[in-house]
């Protein structure tokens, strides 16, 4: 059982997925505005946060902001625009996942489970150095030539995932599968945190140093040569 925060302001639907998640077993608190949110998740921080866009107080993506502002907890925004650029948007300000409004019980209940298993800390191995990259899974910090890398927990999860599997290729299903905990998805979300790792060790997808891709096969960690 988790402890969910559900920001919706239609009463309706938020009585529904405060319904689906209670019938799950889970604690739900709820809030109709991104300030009341916000003030929750600072006080009593859930487990995870279903966040709708449509907000009447903030623009949704500015209320995930903020919230990545007090908190890294696991948030799964509720979006009625499927397009490429918006879900684009919503990873770069923090989301963990998404959801294309209408969607069933089931779904919701899916991502959920997804995105608590992912953030259940495992079992970690020693600290495993690739070149000058150093990434101690234990403390959950990585280092570049002697200095410390900002991460996000996603961003550390995927790099860990690669380091300790250095000079073997990774498949995107399996990044997908072990990573991010989902038995489907898409390339977009893969290859956007890739871009964000590229960034904070220095490099492009066009001239890299580390993380290096094969087309239609995967990606692989290794050390500069």
């Amino acid at each position: 059982m988790a402890t969910v925060l559900v920001v919706e302001d239609d009463e309706l639907v938020r009585s529904a997925i405060i319904h689906e998640l209670a019938r799950r077993r889970h604690a739900v608190r709820s809030a109709g505005c991104a300030l009341d949110a916000l003030r929750e998740i600072s006080q009593r921080a859930p487990d995870a946060v279903v966040l709708d866009l449509g907000l009447p107080d903030l623009d949704g993506a500015e209320a995930l902001r903020m919230v990545r502002g007090v908190s890294d907890v696991p948030v799964i925004v509720a979006t009625a625009r499927d397009d490429e650029a918006e879900i684009v948007r919503l990873l770069e300000a923090g989301a963990d996942d998404y959801l294309v409004k209408p969607f069933s019980g089931d779904h919701l209940g899916a991502r959920l489970d997804a995105v608590l298993r992912r953030a259940r800390p495992a079992a970690p191995p020693e600290a495993v150095r690739v070149g000058g990259l150093v990434v101690d899974v234990n403390r959950r910090e990585a280092v570049l030539d002697g200095g410390p890398i900002s991460l996000t927990r996603r961003e550390f999860d995927l790099l860990a995932y690669l380091a300790v599997r250095a000079d073997r290729v990774v498949g995107r299903q399996e990044l997908l599968t072990e990573v991010w905990r989902q038995a489907y998805g898409d390339d977009q979300t893969i290859d956007v945190h890739l871009s964000w790792l590229r960034r904070k060790l220095g490099e492009s997808a066009a001239r890299p140093r580390y993380l290096h891709t094969v087309r239609g096969v995967g990606v692989m960690l290794s050390a500069p040569r």
